[in-house]
């Protein structure tokens, strides 16, 4: 799972990229869905965990201090810190 966690924190970056930055958990979700169904979809169990593994990895990114929760509402939106130190 960890190459799945590496790919899926690239992806939500790349996502938050798209979005201008911010982004709700579901405009990163629905964006990730956009680009990526028919990976998903051919990736086995990851199709059925993706948005837990999702999750895991903006906590691990909040953690490292690359992406912040702007707010701490039910739809919390999170907001890249500086796209250059994310490449």
């Amino acid at each position: 799972m960890a190459k799945a966690r590496h790919e899926l924190t690239d992806w939500l970056i790349r996502a938050l990229r798209e979005l201008g930055g911010r982004g709700t958990n579901i405009d990163i979700a629905r964006q990730i869905w956009k680009t990526r169904a028919k990976e998903l979809q051919a990736r086995g169990d990851l199709f059925y965990e993706w948005q837990y593994e999702l999750r895991w990895s903006a906590t691990a990114l909040n953690n490292k201090g690359k992406i912040k929760p702007a707010d701490k509402s039910k739809e919390t939106l999170w907001v890249l810190v500086d796209s250059r130190r994310l490449t």
